[in-house]
């Protein structure tokens, strides 16, 4: 019923109050602001202007079309400025997704980076299982995700790229008095009696089941502990061992000791997942990530410091 050009026009004529006025400052000729207005007005179902020796002003069927039309246009121009914000990077809402322990430094040192960098971004951050993540990305909820292929792979997602970020060394949380705890290194055969602390069965396949087959055991004994939480408790109470990441170093408490697995330890590969076309601030952010990465160097191993982590149900740490 009114376009916004008319709105536009409508407006320019109450502050000049005058149609050549309003004329000369859209660049309209005197004869096509008064066919606008006429059309105008006969949408409107009557006149809105007072008609007067010298000028125009708004009657009241024009100051309450006036007061919408001026509302109107607020809100578009601020959708234009919000628009060319998000093409540029500048500004609108990041949806960023993440496992549980990329969620204790990787991705906070990136988004911190972010705010400084660009401080009208908003973003809302998800914590997940890395295959839900990735479901996310493709369904359109999220704009970029942090993933891993703990710890049985990742799954094929025609439409998202992946880009790995970095490899993280899976390490051994033991109670801080246990023999092996001031080795540094130790061999998974040395703890083939321990009771293994992690979400799924002995006999589940994944890293730490492959693990276990090439030292040529299988625990005797896992107790299923879903939460980070929880893993920490049972094994800082002397009640089993469990693998860490190292990029939950910050979060294992005092109570623990960390050990590297041998030669050969354990890995994961730490990933960007983004989809097939990127806001601009998954970009800045995937740059970021990348930053955060290069600086997330393997403290040596040894006695624990710092709090409890949060958990995403165990099987993707």
């Amino acid at each position: 019923m009114f376009d916004t050009e008319a709105l536009r026009l409508l407006v320019t004529v109450a502050e000049t109050g005058s149609f050549t006025k309003a004329a000369l400052k859209l660049s309209y000729t005197q004869s096509a602001v008064s066919r606008r207005i006429a059309s105008l007005e006969q949408h409107a179902g009557g006149p809105l202007f007072d008609r007067l020796p010298r000028g125009v002003r708004l009657n009241s069927a024009g100051r309450a079309l006036h007061r919408h039309a001026v509302d109107v246009l607020e809100s578009l121009a601020g959708a234009e400025r919000e628009l060319a914000a998000l093409h540029a990077g500048r500004g609108g809402l990041l949806r960023v997704g993440a496992f549980a322990t990329a969620n204790i430094s990787l991705l906070p040192t990136a988004l911190s980076a972010l705010r400084r960098l660009r401080p009208d971004v908003e973003v809302t951050a998800v914590e997940g299982r890395s295959s839900a993540l990735v479901a996310r990305l493709l369904e359109g909820e999220l704009d970029l995700a942090v993933v891993s292929d703990y710890p049985s792979g990742l799954p094929p997602a025609d439409g998202v790229t992946m880009a790995a970020l970095l490899r993280d060394e899976l390490l051994v949380a033991l109670h801080r008095d246990h023999p092996l705890a001031g080795s540094g290194t130790v061999d998974l055969r040395d703890l083939r009696d321990e009771v293994w602390l992690q979400n799924a069965s002995a006999d589940s396949p994944g890293m730490l089941a492959d693990a276990w087959a090439r030292a040529g055991f299988t625990p005797g004994k896992v107790i299923r502990i879903a939460e980070w939480a929880g893993k920490f408790g049972y094994a800082a109470a002397g009640l089993g061992v469990a693998l860490v990441p190292s990029l939950a170093i910050r979060a294992v408490p005092a109570g623990l000791a960390l050990c590297r697995l041998g030669r050969l330890p354990p890995q994961r590969t730490v990933h960007t997942a983004l989809p097939a076309a990127p806001v601009p601030a998954a970009l800045v952010l995937r740059d970021l990530l990348r930053e955060a990465a290069d600086h997330a160097a393997l403290p040596g191993p040894g006695p624990a410091s710092g709090g409890y982590g949060g958990g995403d149900g165990g099987s993707h740490p």
